[in-house]
């Protein structure tokens, strides 16, 4: 049925200028054909999925009612926004989305004008498009400004804090909160519509104004109006908290009625002062499969749309997220102190089954990584062994807390840092190539890398052991295929270990993944192979001693190489004084986008065929 599904309204849409010239009637069958047109495209490809079927009829009636791109549109959690991509002129593009040279997995202003703000983690929405709402204050602008934010970016406290401030000003903004949490469903219905469009519309919000400026000359009845407006507010809508914040609160409004949204929208188009929507929405919303598992289809590779099966890859191994989940469980069953953490990443991070298996030591903070690592260093201070399990990219967002809270108190928290180094199709905002730099500088923090699957178990094990602040970060998906042994053993902290030693005067120190791939190169040309393993401390005894025996050095990371672990190694040679020619092979200063992993490397100029010219090069050069 997929396959021979036709769109005669989604043809005659090149940009939202051509939706608004549809009559108001049309939007329903607008919102049917993009659904239908995602799900038959996605499958084929992959990609963000049940997060932007629940978007469908509310970015058709954004576009339909605003004036975009003029008008902003600010998306929070980019995977809400293919539906977005098809009606701002990309629909022909979107089946390169992630790839090489295609569309971007999330909004980018590179990419597109309708795409006012770049998105790649959560919680940004409000802040941006209340700057922008400020600057177009400033300006004498008249333009409409909006945010649409995910329920689950609202556990951010980003989100609140901006919230707040927008509720101190005067500026023209609108925040949607596209709430998909089942839990709200019952308050959807033809009431809570009408009493949305009531709230919304001018004539109650002159009333209430008006009524305001009169009781205020009368404090005990103003007193009393006041209260009793919030308390059946409070009984009849979940918006008391948003009014507290300073913004007049619309909803919840079913966001599957396109119309409906529509004529809400409208109403709220042209309101003066900080405003936001509640929009009760469901993930994966018309596709049956997405619908009853929406974890599942988040993210999907290439699926058979009838049947609703994600095609299977085969399997190569287990993935280093396996290894950490499978150690974190085997930790756990040995010592009762290990507790664990996530922002909301327990699926990505490989947390399932300790989730099942130990749920009172398990901490889903949701979106909150600040947090996260300050309630790491509580229980270290309470004598627990917290690991923190968190995406490399996502660490960004809670420095200051690494360094003040963890490093500096000098706790025992393992940071297990998944996605290190460079993830393909999530592209620019989610490469985890700048960890190494950011934390080789904290004093008190360990930081290692491990080679293979085994290696990465046992680091995992020493960081929980070390008494210190420890971090391992490991690559997204499989290994080189080390099998992993069972028993746990101790590292020697700061300790690299020779791979082989060779004869032509070239050493290569290689740290984490590139040991596997500079391997083969090391010995065609019979070079010396290290494998760092720690980068803090770097182990001073072994470079030396390296730089004193051979000719000339190259040393290569899956990190950018400002202040990473070739920077570590120069340190150490000119603290000694010791001259030798030096390669430093790593991620070049700029930004690497999406592709797959292997467009990635080549793009870093990371990929064997051009690491291996870059060595020869050097070696015919020096």
């Amino acid at each position: 049925m997929l396959g021979s599904v036709s769109y005669p309204l989604l043809d005659r849409i090149t940009s939202p200028q051509d939706l608004r010239a549809l009559p108001e009637s049309a939007l329903p069958a607008v919102a049917d054909e993009l659904r239908a047109f995602l799900i038959a495209t996605v499958s084929q490809m992959g990609g963000h999925f049940a997060a932007g079927l629940g978007t469908v009829e509310l970015t058709v009636a954004l576009h339909y009612v605003f004036d975009t791109p003029d008008d902003r549109l600010v998306w929070d959690v980019g995977h809400q926004a293919y539906p977005h991509k098809v009606l701002t002129g990309r629909r022909d593009r979107l089946t390169s989305i992630k790839q090489k040279d295609g569309l971007a997995p999330f909004p980018t202003r590179a990419e597109s004008e309708y795409d006012t703000f770049g998105v790649g983690h959560s919680s940004t929405s409000v802040s941006a498009a209340l700057g922008m709402a400020l600057a177009d204050q400033l300006q004498g602008g008249q333009r409409a400004h909006v945010a649409v934010i995910g329920d689950g970016a609202m556990t951010a406290g980003l989100a609140f804090e901006a919230l707040n401030h927008a509720g101190s000003l005067d500026a023209n903004l609108l925040v949607v909160l596209n709430d998909n949490d089942m839990s709200i469903s019952e308050n959807v219905g033809a009431l809570s519509n009408y009493l949305a469009r009531l709230l919304a519309g001018r004539l109650y919000r002159g009333f209430r104004e008006g009524g305001k400026r009169v009781l205020r000359r009368i404090p005990a009845v103003w007193e009393f109006a006041r209260r009793s407006e919030e308390h059946l507010k409070g009984m009849i809508l979940p918006g008391t908290m948003f009014e507290e914040l300073g913004l007049n609160y619309i909803g919840p409004v079913d966001g599957h009625d396109v119309i409906g949204l529509a004529r809400t929208l409208k109403l709220l188009k042209h309101a003066k002062g900080p405003q936001l929507l509640h929009v009760a929405t469901r993930k994966g919303k018309g596709y049956a499969p997405a619908e009853a598992d929406p974890i599942k289809w988040h993210g999907p590779g290439p699926f058979d749309a009838a049947k609703g099966e994600i095609r299977k890859e085969a399997a190569a191994g287990p993935t280093y997220t396996q290894v950490f989940g499978q150690w974190l469980c085997d930790e756990a069953d040995r010592d009762p102190t290990i507790v664990a953490i996530t922002p909301a990443m327990r699926e990505g991070s490989g947390l399932v089954n300790f989730s099942k298996r130990f749920p009172h030591r398990y901490y889903d903070v949701g979106i909150a990584e600040q947090h996260a690592i300050t309630l790491a260093a509580g229980l270290a201070c309470e004598g627990l062994k917290p690991v923190v399990a968190i995406y490399s990219s996502f660490l960004q967002r809670g420095y200051d807390q690494l360094i003040h809270d963890v490093a500096l108190q000098d706790l025992p928290v393992t940071f297990a840092l998944d996605r290190a180094g460079l993830v393909g199709g999530d592209g620019a905002t989610h490469q985890g190539i700048f960890d190494l730099s950011y934390l080789r500088c904290v004093p008190n923090l360990i930081v290692m890398a491990p080679a293979d699957e085994n290696e990465c178990r046992q680091m995992l094990h020493t960081a929980a052991h070390a008494g210190h602040p420890a971090a391992v970060r490991y690559p997204r998906g499989t290994g080189p295929g080390t099998a992993v042994i069972t028993a746990l053993s101790l590292l020697p902290i700061g300790k690299g270990v020779l791979v082989r030693e060779g004869q032509s005067g070239l050493a290569i120190l290689a740290l984490g993944t590139m040991v596997s791939l500079l391997g083969p190169i090391a010995e065609r040309l019979d070079a010396t192979l290290v494998n760092l393993r720690f980068v803090k401390p770097l182990d001073r005894e072994l470079v030396l001693d390296i730089a004193t025996r051979h000719t000339r050095l190259v040393t290569a990371e899956e990190n950018v190489l400002q202040g990473g672990a070739g920077a570590a190694i120069l340190e150490v040679l000119a603290d000694a004084g010791i001259m030798r020619p030096v390669l430093r092979l790593g991620i070049p200063d700029r930004f690497i986008e999406h592709g797959s992993r292997h467009d990635n490397l080549s793009a870093a100029g990371l990929d064997p065929t051009t690491l291996q010219r870059r060595i020869d090069a050097f070696c015919t050069t020096t």
